[in-house]
């Protein structure tokens, strides 16, 4: 937990909770020795003064106490609060700088947990280390050499009494750590079942599986709640066993001590001060036991967070990158035998990739499910890279470019149409901060997604819901087709984001699309499932099992490419069943 600590947190923040909680612990030991000396010299002897001398010193000996304490808790919250803002800020950058590689190792809701719950039982943790863990040894050593000094004998009364809350604390430890950190591997599995249930609610209602999601997060849900039961069950035995051997301990020292003072061996206030101070003694011990019991979930945690951290990125990232331009006018895409395949994965999902591409030229990519099209976008913005062979743009290996300039060069629509919480006009923003009206208007205008618009009160001030869901399938991807073409970029990837339109849209979207004078100076990438969406693009690369089995114009893969004469003809049959 030190690791993930280090860095994130103020060191000085940290020696001025020690000092203040120094002085704290300094001033609550000495009021036990000022009870005993008003005992002793005050009332045994009847001088009023005296007792109002030692009276007054015990009141600013509080004081300090309390402000002592105040500045300790501000430091302590401060310093654990700062921890959690600068871990989740950390978490949050590693992980948005992912490649999809990465992202396939952790599942989603795993992430979350760890940047949430996880950082939680940190902060926790470090706000009880730099109060009950300074605290604790601290008031125990101190509180035993004070006890010593005013009655060695009955000291020997801890002999027993710390071995036995030492074995019950032990047992306790034993039985309640592997729980604890159970919690955080339960957490996971809830939020998990619960976050498939929310984005899957429409296909779960669709097969009617209403009753065994249901089910499925009940027995989640109960497995958690089992095991917090069983581990808030054995705890709560903590108290009043502790109790239990603090009372006998106070018992035996009263025992013992009215012996010693009939003897007199020892004064009463002697015995009032070696109580607290046991009492102080015992409370030390059952602190330092709740740190040691909350330490291993937190432990946990913080080895879940490292997971994250040492997560090693398989993409290489050049020490001195080049740069391209996007608005040049003269770009060209070059993959020369790509292969790739997905980590731990058997069979490679592209074997042997080699086409080029120019500016104004329109490359679609078709084939059946599975056969590797997303794969293929998906190294052109480095979401991947390559296993073997090479991607050049305009010249350049794009693993010799920096990722934020090669990003800046792609405006990327992705399968899923996602749009962001906030206004429309942010939305169209997304990619080009500093675009005008005009200039989303016009990319309204290519993705026929004007008009729906316009029909707004609001227009570009519309609001957009999480998701965009306060629109159609088919108003989410003209707007995310939009939000890319506000972008001025060297390659505009589509990756089958015409699906959702009809087939009016579609040809009207493609039609302005080779029509702007801009998208004529890049280069076009397009993955569709229909023929009439690629029939007119300048090559048409056609994939099967990962391999490119054909590349040409659609006259001429229709003539001589049989795969492509199979897409054809199952299209055909499916609308002649229509």
């Amino acid at each position: 937990m030190l690791k993930i600590a280090k860095g994130r947190i103020s060191y000085l923040a940290v020696i001025g909770a020690v000092i203040f909680m120094t002085i704290q612990v300094i001033a609550n030991l000495n009021l036990p020795s000022l009870t005993s000396d008003i005992v002793n010299n005050g009332v045994a002897k009847g001088d009023i003064s005296y007792i109002w001398q030692v009276g007054i010193k015990m009141v600013g000996f509080s004081l300090l106490s309390i402000a002592a304490a105040m500045c300790n808790v501000f430091l302590a919250a401060r310093t654990s609060q700062t921890l959690g803002k600068n871990l989740r800020s950390d978490i949050y950058r590693k992980v948005i700088n992912f490649s999809n590689d990465e992202y396939d190792q952790i599942e989603t809701s795993s992430l979350i947990t760890r940047t949430t719950n996880d950082v939680v039982q940190i902060q926790n943790v470090a706000i009880i280390m730099l109060r009950m863990m300074l605290m604790a040894p601290i008031m125990l050593i101190g509180a035993a050499f004070l006890a010593y000094t005013k009655n060695h004998e009955l000291t020997l009364v801890f002999v027993v009494s710390l071995p036995l809350l030492a074995i019950v604390i032990g047992l306790l430890l034993k039985f309640a750590v592997p729980m604890f950190q159970a919690m955080q591997t339960k957490t996971d599995r809830i939020n998990r079942i619960f976050r498939e249930g929310l984005t899957g609610v429409r296909v779960i209602r669709a097969f009617r599986q209403d009753q065994f999601e249901q089910d499925r997060f009940e027995d989640a849900n109960q497995d958690y709640t089992q095991n917090a039961i069983n581990v808030n069950l054995l705890m709560s035995l903590a108290f009043p066993l502790m109790t239990l051997v603090m009372s006998g301990t106070n018992v035996a020292i009263i025992y013992y001590g009215a012996k010693l003072i009939g003897a007199h061996s020892m004064q009463v206030g002697n015995l009032i001060a070696f109580m607290t101070y046991a009492v102080q003694i015992l409370m030390s011990f059952m602190m330092l036991s709740m740190v040691f019991i909350f330490i291993p979930r937190a432990q946990a945690s913080a080895k879940r967070i490292q997971a994250v951290f040492d997560l090693k990125s398989t993409m290489t990232i050049a020490a001195d990158p080049a740069k391209v331009d996007p608005a040049a006018s003269n770009h060209e895409l070059l993959f020369d035998q790509v292969n790739y395949r997905y980590r731990n994965a058997e069979l490679p999902a592209l074997s042997n990739i080699t086409f080029a591409a120019h500016s104004g030229q329109t490359v679609a990519i078709i084939g059946g499910t599975g056969s590797g099209k997303t794969s293929l976008i998906s190294l052109i913005p480095r979401f991947y890279d390559v296993e073997s062979g090479t991607i050049t743009l305009d010249g350049q290996n794009i693993n010799q470019l920096g990722l934020t300039n090669l990003r800046d060069a792609i405006s990327f629509v992705p399968q899923k149409a996602t749009l962001f919480t906030g206004t429309l006009r942010e939305n169209m923003q997304y990619g080009k901060a500093t675009a005008t009206d005009a200039e989303i208007w016009h990319a309204l205008e290519i993705a026929r997604a004007r008009e729906f618009v316009e029909e707004d009160p609001d227009g570009l001030d519309m609001h957009v819901e999480q998701g965009g869901g306060n629109f159609s399938g088919g108003q989410r991807q003209r707007l995310a087709i939009a939000r890319a073409l506000v972008k001025q970029a060297a390659v505009y990837v589509f990756d089958d984001s015409f699906s959702a339109l009809d087939f009016k849209t579609d040809a009207d979207l493609r039609a302005e699309l080779r029509a702007d004078q801009h998208i004529q100076q890049s280069i076009t990438v397009i993955v569709a499932q229909r023929i009439a969406t690629v029939a007119d693009a300048d090559l048409i690369l056609v994939l099967d099992n990962g391999r490119l089995v054909g590349h040409g114009t659609h006259d001429e893969l229709r003539q001589h490419n049989a795969v492509y004469q199979e897409i054809i003809h199952s299209q055909l049959r499916e609308e002649a069943d229509k």
